[in-house]
């Protein structure tokens, strides 16, 4: 009966540190961060420099997240990693987005037009990594295997294009 019992014990105060715990740095979600351009020069990595062309309007915002390349965190609300957010610059525009660690990502880009921090399906744009097609089909949820890619110790440099309705 007393095995049981300090068995019991071990077991529970286990659990309560593991509780107590801090999470792992890549465990971490919705961070929201300040673009940082240093973060992108050659070994300050890991990064992705993201370059985000065709943006019609000096208008509103841009926000670009990062999330993890898989099936349970690309676009699922919530499981983003880090977030920033600038005015929109007609044209093209840079961000530095760091990453916790080397790995599989996707960038997810969203140009709210009027600034009014709600998606407009028909002003508002998207862009995504690696420019997969977006149609009435997928909804603008392309699989996260058409978006994900690779982020090694480095910095990795990428072009995104803005689509709009």
């Amino acid at each position: 009966m007393k095995r049981t019992t300090i068995a019991a014990s071990g077991i529970a105060a286990l659990s309560l540190a593991g509780l107590a715990a801090p999470a792992p740095a890549e465990a971490q979600y919705r961070e929201k961060i300040t673009h940082d351009p240093s973060k992108c020069v050659s070994a300050a990595g890991p990064a992705v420099s993201v370059t985000i062309n065709g943006i019609k309007a000096s208008t509103g915002t841009i926000r670009v997240q990062s999330y993890r390349g898989t099936k349970q965190d690309w676009l699922e609300k919530g499981r983003w990693i880090y977030r920033m957010e600038a005015p929109a610059k007609a044209g093209s525009m840079t961000f530095c987005m760091p990453l916790p660690a080397p790995g599989k990502y996707g960038i997810a880009v969203r140009h709210d037009v009027n600034g009014n921090g709600k998606t407009d399906i028909f002003t508002d744009g998207g862009a995504m990594s690696n420019n997969p097609s977006i149609n009435i089909f997928n909804l603008g949820k392309p699989s996260y295997k058409k978006t994900a890619f690779d982020v090694g110790n480095g910095v990795k440099t990428m072009s995104i294009q803005m689509r709009y309705r």
